[in-house]
C-alpha cells in the first residue's frame, strides 16, 4: 500500500494558506537517534506519501484535519503514529522515533509538536491562538486590540477604539484576511475613511488560530504596506450538533454547529450576537447607546480525498446616536454635536481546494459590501445658544456638516497553486481580478474645521460618484534549502490599479539560517504598494492623481529556543516610505498622521503624492506557551522606535504614532483546578501631539493647531494594567465558563490629547478609557 501509493503522489510540500493547507514537517529517527534515510512516511485519508531525506526530514503538505500517519523504514514493517493536527497555514513540526524491529509495537509516539508560521515567513511573524485572545484580560475578545499587545503594534490615539497602528504606519496600512477572504474593515462602527472601529464583527468562538506578520511579510499579500492579519476559523463539529451561549463585551449570542449528511464528510458553524446595553439604558454617557448586530458562518465539504470546498461569511449591522443630551457634560465635544450613524458590512467566500500529484490548488471567489449612513450638526456653528434653551431645540436647528450615504462593494477571483520544480524545490503563484462598485453620496457643504486649519470651513465638497473600478495581481515566489541549514524565498508581485493608470512591481526576499539547534538568524527584504482609498481619491478633484505610495521594509533577526515551550527573539527593522499622500495645502500635514478617528470630514483635504517617512526600530519578545505540567504561561516584549514623517515640505517630524519606548506583559497563571488568573500590563512612552494655539483657538472659538511645531510636544507616558480572573466547571457533561475583570485597575487618567472647549472658549484635556469592569459566560447547550 505505502509503495503503490509513492508511486501515485510524488512529493509534496510545505504550503502557506494562500493555498489553503497545512503542513506536517518533521523527521524521523531510529529509538538510537539516528536519522532514517528513505523512510515512507504516508497519509493514508489523503493517499500522500513521500520518502525521507538522508537527513531523516519529510514535509507533507495536507488540508486542515487530524491524521494518523503511517511509517515504514526500509525492510522494516509498518507502523502508525498518534493522531497529528493540521492547521491551515501553518508547519506542524514532529520528531517520529521508530521502535527496534525486534520489538515493533502497533503505533509510535509523536514526540514535541508544535504549530510554527510556513517557512515563506522568515521575519516578523506569531501566530496567536483563539484562546490566547479569548483570554485576554485587555482585549474585550477583539484580535486587533489582543495584537496591539505584540511587538511593533500599539494603540492609535485613543483606547476606546481599536485601531491598529504597526511599526510606525497609519491605521489603514493592514491587510485583513479571514479564510482566504479579504475583508476590507473588520471592526463595528467603521466609516470609508478608516480601518478601525469600536470593536471586531469577528467572533473568538470561531476562530481557530491567528497570523499576524508585522514586516518583511511573502509576494501573495499585497496592497498594504504595514501588516497581514490573517484569520483560520476552525470547522463545525462533524460528529452531532451543538452549541453554546455566549455572554461578552460584544454582546449576548450563542453558537451552533453540526455534521452536513450522515456520511461526516462536511460540517457548519454559525454565530450571531447582539450588543444589549440598550435594553437597559437610553444613554450610556455619550448621548446614546449603540447597537451591533453580528454573524458569522461556515461551512465545508470534502467531495473527495482530494477536493474540498468551504464557505465563510461575516456580517455586522449597528447604529448609534451620540451627541447633546439633557444630562450632558457642556464642556465634552459631543455636547456640541447631534451625530447619527448605522452601518452594514458583509464579505461572504466560496473557495475550491484541489490536492493532486502535481501540489495544490486554491480557487476563491469572494464578495464584500459596506455601507453606512450617517449624518452630523454643529450646533454651535451659529453661535453658542442660550443656557435655557431646551436640548431639542438645539438639535432641530442645529446646521447639518456632514452627510452620507454610501457603500463600497469588492467582487474578486483568484487562484493560488502550490507546486515543485527542479532546483526551485518549491514555487507558490497566484493571481487575482477585483472589481470595486462604489456608490458615494457624500457631502462637506461648509468644509472642515480640522484643527490642521487656520480658518474654518475650509474644503466644502460635494461628492456624488458611481463607478466601478479594476485591479489586477499576480505573484509568484520560490523557496529553497540552499544547504542543510540556509533557507532562502524570494519573489515578486505584480499589481496593477487601474482608477489611478498605475502598475507597480514589488520585490521579496528572505533568508533564514539555523547557526544551532536552538538559534536562528533570519532577514527579509519586500517592497509594498498600496492604493490611498476611494474615498480620499474621489472627495477632490487633484487627488485623482495620487500614485500608490510606497513602503520598503529591512528586517533581520535572531530567535533562540529556550525549551520547546519557550522562545526569545530580537529584531531590528526599517520602513521607508516614499509618494505618501500629504495636504496640497500645509506643508506638514501627512496622511500618515491622521486616520484613527470617527470624524471622516476632519481626514478629507486636497492631496499629493509628495510625502515620505523612515521608521526605525528593535524589539525584544519572549514567549512561553502553555505546556502540560506547568501552571504558568505569558509573554512580554519591549521595543525602541523611531517614527519621522514629512509633508510635501520634505521635513522629517515625528509621526502622530512615534512612541519611542513600548512595553507589554502578558501572562496566566492557573491558581486551582478551575480557577485562572491573568494579567496585562501595558507602557507606552509619551506620544506626540500639535500644540493648541490659544489666541487663534480663542478667535476662532474651535481648537487650531500651531502647525509650525507639528508633533513637538508629548502626552504623558501612558499605562495600563488590567487583571481577570475565570472560573470554569462542569455541569453534567459540560463545561462551564464564567470570566470576571478590570481593565484599566489603577484607574490612571491616560491622556490622549488635547481640545478646545467651545461653549467655555478654553483649552481641555482628552482622557483615555477609565476604570472599566468585565464580564463573560460560556455556556455549552
Amino acid at each position: 500500500m505505502v509503495l503503490a501509493a509513492l508511486l501515485a503522489f510524488p512529493a509534496q510540500l510545505r504550503a502557506q494558506d494562500t493555498a489553503g493547507v497545512g503542513t506536517i514537517r518533521g523527521r524521523v529517527t531510529d529509538a538510537a537517534g539516528a536519522a532514517m534515510q528513505e523512510a515512507a512516511v504516508c497519509v493514508p485519508a489523503t493517499a500522500q506519501c513521500v520518502v525521507t531525506a538522508p537527513d531523516g526530514s519529510f514535509v507533507l503538505a495536507v488540508r486542515p484535519g487530524t491524521y494518523a500517519l503511517e511509517i515504514a523504514a526500509p525492510g522494516g514493517p509498518l507502523v502508525v503514529s498518534e493522531n497529528v493536527q493540521v492547521r491551515a497555514g501553518l508547519d506542524r513540526a514532529v520528531e517520529i522515533v521508530l521502535p527496534p524491529s525486534e520489538g515493533v509495537q502497533q503505533t509510535v509516539t509523536v514526540a514535541a509538536p508544535a504549530f510554527v508560521l510556513p517557512a515563506e515567513v522568515k521575519t516578523s511573524g506569531f501566530l496567536i491562538g483563539a484562546q490566547e485572545v479569548s483570554g485576554s484580560p485587555g482585549a474585550l475578545q477583539d484580535v486587533a486590540r489582543y495584537v496591539q499587545s505584540l511587538p511593533g503594534a500599539v494603540i492609535g490615539t485613543d483606547d476606546f477604539r481599536n485601531d491598529l497602528i504597526v511599526r510606525g504606519g497609519s491605521s489603514l496600512e493592514n491587510l485583513y484576511i479571514v479564510d482566504n477572504v479579504e475583508i476590507p474593515n473588520i471592526n463595528s462602527f467603521a466609516t470609508f475613511a478608516s480601518a478601525g472601529g469600536t470593536v471586531s464583527i469577528l467572533d473568538v468562538q470561531l476562530i481557530d488560530n491567528i497570523t499576524f506578520l508585522t514586516g518583511g511579510y511573502p509576494a501573495p499579500y499585497g496592497n498594504r504596506t504595514s501588516s497581514v492579519l490573517q484569520v483560520a476559523q476552525r470547522e463545525g463539529r462533524r460528529d452531532r450538533i451543538g452549541g453554546r451561549a455566549t455572554l461578552g463585551f460584544a454582546g449576548a449570542g450563542g453558537v451552533i454547529e453540526g455534521p452536513i449528511g450522515s456520511s461526516a464528510k462536511g460540517s457548519w458553524i454559525l454565530s450571531a450576537r447582539r450588543s444589549f446595553l440598550d435594553l437597559f439604558t437610553s444613554d450610556t454617557g455619550i448621548g446614546g447607546v449603540p447597537v451591533l448586530y453580528t454573524a458569522n458562518a461556515k461551512a465545508v465539504y470534502d467531495l473527495s480525498a482530494r477536493d474540498r470546498v468551504w464557505a465563510v461569511n461575516l456580517t455586522g449591522v449597528d447604529s448609534i446616536r451620540l451627541g447633546l443630551t439633557e444630562t450632558s457634560d457642556p464642556s465634552e465635544e459631543l455636547s456640541n454635536l447631534d451625530i447619527r450613524y448605522e452601518g452594514w458590512r458583509s464579505a461572504t467566500g466560496f473557495n475550491w481546494q484541489r490536492v493532486n500529484s502535481r501540489g495544490v490548488g486554491l480557487l476563491g471567489v469572494t464578495h464584500s459590501r459596506g455601507a453606512v449612513g450617517q449624518s452630523v450638526k454643529d450646533l454651535l456653528r451659529d453661535g453658542v445658544p442660550a443656557p435655557d434653551t431646551p436640548v431639542a431645540d438645539q438639535i432641530a436647528s442645529g446646521a447639518v456638516v456632514f452627510r452620507e450615504r454610501s457603500s463600497e462593494a469588492d467582487t474578486t477571483v483568484k487562484y493560488d497553486v502550490t507546486t515543485s520544480a527542479p532546483y526551485l524545490e518549491k514555487i507558490q503563484a497566484g493571481g487575482s481580478v477585483k472589481a470595486s462598485s462604489i456608490d458615494y453620496d457624500t457631502a462637506s457643504p461648509f468644509g472642515s474645521d480640522s484643527p490642521f486649519f487656520a480658518t474654518s470651513d475650509a474644503n466644502p465638497f460635494t461628492l456624488r460618484e458611481r463607478f466601478t473600478a479594476y485591479q489586477v495581481g499576480a505573484y509568484a515566489q520560490a523557496t529553497r534549502s540552499v544547504t542543510g541549514r540556509l533557507d532562502i524565498t524570494g519573489g515578486a508581485r505584480l499589481d496593477r490599479y487601474q482608477f489611478i493608470s498605475a502598475t507597480r512591481v514589488s520585490p521579496r526576499l528572505g533568508a533564514s539560517m539555523s547557526l544551532t539547534g536552538r538559534l536562528a538568524l533570519s532577514a527579509s527584504y519586500g517592497q509594498y504598494y498600496q492604493q490611498p482609498f476611494f474615498l480620499f481619491l474621489t472627495a477632490y478633484p487633484e487627488n485623482r492623481s495620487l500614485e500608490p505610495f510606497r513602503a520598503d521594509h529591512y528586517v533581520s533577526g535572531l530567535t533562540f529556543r529556550l525549551d520547546t515551550a519557550t522562545r526569545l527573539s530580537v529584531e531590528a527593522y526599517r520602513k521607508n516610505y516614499r509618494d505618501y499622500p500629504v495636504s496640497s495645502q500645509i506643508p506638514s500635514l501627512t496622511l500618515a498622521n491622521v486616520g484613527d478617528t470617527f470624524a471622516v470630514r476632519d481626514v478629507l483635504f486636497p492631496m499629493i503624492s509628495q510625502g515620505g517617512g523612515e521608521v526605525t526600530g528593535v524589539e525584544a519578545y519572549i514567549d512561553r506557551k502553555a505546556s502540560a505540567g506547568s501552571r504558568w504561561a505569558g509573554e512580554g516584549n519591549l521595543a525602541f522606535s523611531r517614527a519621522r514623517f514629512s509633508g510635501f515640505d520634505g521635513i522629517l517630524r515625528p509621526g502622530s504614532f512615534d512612541y519611542p519606548i513600548v512595553a507589554n506583559v502578558i501572562g496566566r497563571y492557573r491558581l486551582a483546578p478551575g480557577w485562572s488568573l491573568s494579567g496585562r500590563m501595558a507602557y507606552l512612552a509619551g506620544r506626540p501631539f500639535t500644540p493648541v494655539d490659544p489666541v487663534t483657538s480663542a478667535a476662532e472659538r474651535r481648537a487650531v493647531y500651531d502647525v509650525a511645531r507639528l508633533n513637538e510636544s508629548r502626552v504623558p507616558d501612558y499605562f495600563r494594567l488590567d487583571l481577570r480572573v475565570d472560573r470554569t466547571f462542569r455541569r453534567g457533561d459540560r463545561q462551564v465558563s464564567i470570566f470576571a475583570g478590570v481593565q484599566n485597575v489603577t484607574n490612571r487618567r491616560n491622556v490622549a490629547g488635547y481640545s478646545w472647549d467651545r461653549r467655555a472658549n478654553a483649552l481641555r484635556r482628552l482622557d483615555q478609557l477609565g476604570l472599566f469592569p468585565i464580564l463573560g459566560l460560556e455556556w455549552p447547550l
